[in-house]
């Protein structure tokens, strides 16, 4: 028990159909909510922290708060979207258990190269990495991550691009966007479908969990997704709980307010684990 590389438990998730849980945390209290759920419902999680995150915390203060309390399942720490390769050298040398450099807005040659240059330095380390082909886009302009519309992904490109670069898992856009839907997504499910024969032993990895209906999320599964992430969904829920308390006159000291939106944000992480199938996978 405790932190693997990430494709420890996507490889396994992919065996046995269901998905795995990655949920973006940003201090003890959101790690906190992950770390309760998980245990309580007997599942594999991801923790994961991207470059927003990590102009409040460096890497070594992110895996602190997280390992801060042991870990009961099997857990992976993972750097999203990672921005540039000092920013994922940081996390491998911080104890990350997964790294993800996002050049997916570049060129082929370039996006695969910087990728072939990050696994090189990370497989010795024991680390997963996870590349993006095709572009993640934005659901709305309040998203932090991705930029513009999004591209799809090519399931012959893809192929071309796992053997260039040898990631472990791989992002694929699909009709899946970042942030909060404005309506909601048409996933492709033909070029998903398309994806996973071409790289029938590679984790999928489906960006966007947030707000995604549940049936096509275990649709998706279905067809080689072996990693969700959520993010949207759990800083919503800590949002709303904390307006809803002080706009109310309701717990004003600040440890009070934060536990009750921990638990808001414990319920979302325990619903994810079901959907994703991951509960009792541990």
């Amino acid at each position: 028990m405790g932190f693997v590389p990430m494709h420890v438990l996507l490889e396994k998730a992919r065996r046995e159909g269901y998905a795995v849980p990655s949920f973006c945390v940003w201090g003890a209290e959101s790690a906190a909510a992950v770390r309760r759920a998980a245990s309580r419902l007997k599942a594999p999680v991801i923790f994961m922290c991207g470059p927003l995150e990590l102009t409040f915390f460096t890497p070594g203060e992110i895996a602190g708060i997280v390992r801060a309390e042991p870990c009961d399942v099997p857990a992976a720490l993972h750097l999203d979207h990672g921005d540039s390769p000092e920013r994922v050298h940081a996390c491998l040398e911080a104890g990350f258990t997964s790294v993800m450099l996002d050049y997916s807005l570049r060129p082929f040659a370039e996006n695969a190269a910087a990728l072939r240059a990050v696994v090189d330095k990370a497989r010795p380390l024991g680390v997963t990495v996870e590349g993006e082909l095709g572009h993640v886009g934005k659901a709305a302009a309040g998203a932090f991550e991705g930029g513009g519309a999004s591209t799809l992904t090519e399931p012959g490109e893809a192929v071309d691009y796992v053997k260039a670069t040898g990631v472990d898992a791989l992002a694929v856009s699909i009709g899946n966007a970042h942030g909060q839907y404005t309506q909601l997504p048409r996933f492709d499910f033909r070029r998903l479908e398309a994806l996973s024969e071409a790289l029938p032993d590679l984790p999928l990895v489906l960006h966007g969990g947030s707000g995604t209906p549940e049936a096509d999320i275990r649709q998706a599964i279905g067809l080689g997704i072996a990693k969700v992430n959520v993010a949207t969904e759990l800083l919503m829920a800590c949002r709303s709980s904390l307006l809803s308390q002080w706009n109310n006159g309701r717990n004003n000291w600040p440890p009070l307010a934060f536990a009750e939106a921990g638990a808001a944000m414990t319920a979302v992480v325990e619903k994810w684990i079901r959907i994703t199938g991951a509960e009792g996978q541990a």
